[in-house]
């Protein structure tokens, strides 16, 4: 196994679109969304073992979650998980963990993942990580993976790709979230496809990278390099974070650079955005519903059920709902509705505080 390989998993994020399930205090991230026993970052850990040793695995997440990355991988080096003291998106996150391994290890590889994901056809998915690391290997070449849309969603970037006999096409454009009649568009012409939000590359690569686009960000972690593995690294790192720049990696540094190349994924995935997604990979009864809990439906078809307490749920008629029944929180809405449930929290807070998020 190549220990120059390391891989960063992101799991700081709220999943307020998956809300009243995932929490403040427990995010999508945590949890047991596939009902098969493990939560979407500890399948993400094990999902990675095949590529590298899991001395080379790093969390990045908020400080409240360190503890929960500590129960739920208890293999994981603590000098490997990575508390940030605020959020400021995906740049400052790659980054610090970026410059930490370039401590370590200068002619190190990054991959770069999500933990919130579902991927199935595992052993295509460690082909296509394999095919970006080698292209990535002593290359300025910056990866991404992409894959094939099956449907014009609007919920998704888009990579327009160069087309070519290789493996590894060179990046032309980047859409974030089309409208859908360009999103239809995107499917017809069959040269974009979705964007993964998986990235691999060489350090010196994306070092170069950050110096060139976010040169402020690369500043105060360079001149951080010396508190990397020692304890004086969290203080460091609390006094210049809130300082970042709140910046995404795609809109900081892959929408400038001109060596972005994509790798089709030939593998099952979702984002697990939303209720809706859930439902779409989620084993169903003959009726098209997704059932967790003590339910009884009648006359019910395309739904997705979920109770957390010990009432009995009696349902009947509904066709396209989401029915979430927790301790605190009784969500019934139209399940394709994933951009208000941004607004649903946001009223939440305004009228009844945290106490419920």
């Amino acid at each position: 196994m190549n220990s120059n390989i390391f891989v960063v998993i992101m799991a700081g994020g709220v999943g307020s679109r998956f809300w009243p399930y995932s929490r403040n205090a427990k995010p999508k991230q945590f949890i047991d969304v596939l009902g098969n026993g493990k939560s979407l970052l500890q399948m993400t850990y094990q999902r990675f073992l095949p590529t590298t040793n899991k001395d080379n695995i790093l969390v990045v997440t908020n400080d409240i979650y360190v503890d929960l990355v500590k129960e739920q991988l208890p293999d994981l080096n603590e000098e490997h998980i990575l508390g940030e003291p605020a959020r400021r998106n995906t740049a400052p996150c790659i980054a610090y963990a970026a410059y930490k391994i370039k401590k370590k290890n200068p002619n190190a590889i990054m991959v770069v993942t999500p933990a919130d994901h579902a991927i199935f056809q595992e052993e295509n998915f460690t082909n296509v990580i394999k095919t970006a690391i080698h292209a990535a290997d002593g290359s300025c070449k910056l990866l991404t993976v992409g894959i094939t849309p099956n449907r014009p969603e609007t919920g998704y970037g888009y990579i327009q790709y160069l087309e070519n006999d290789s493996e590894v096409k060179k990046v032309k454009t980047f859409t974030e979230k089309p409208e859908l009649s360009l999103a239809k568009k995107f499917l017809e012409s069959g040269d974009f496809v979705w964007n993964a939000g998986i990235f691999v590359w060489s350090i010196s690569a994306i070092i170069e990278s950050f110096e060139k686009s976010l040169p402020d960000i690369a500043e105060a972690f360079e001149a951080g390099d010396s508190q990397y593995y020692e304890s004086s690294e969290k203080d460091y790192v609390d006094k210049i974070y809130p300082q970042c720049e709140n910046i995404s990696i795609d809109y900081g540094i892959l929408e400038k650079s001109k060596e972005v190349h994509v790798v089709q994924g030939t593998f099952d995935w979702s984002d697990l955005g939303s209720w809706n997604s859930l439902h779409e990979i989620r084993e169903k009864d003959g009726n098209d519903n997704v059932v967790d809990g003590e339910v009884i439906l009648g006359d019910c078809t395309n739904n997705i059920i979920k109770s957390e307490t010990k009432r009995l749920l009696v349902l009947d008629n509904l066709d396209g709902y989401l029915v979430g029944d927790f301790d605190d929180v009784l969500i019934i809405c139209k399940k394709d509705q994933d951009t208000k449930f941004r607004d649903y929290v946001a009223q939440v807070k305004s009228k009844k505080g945290d106490k419920y998020l």
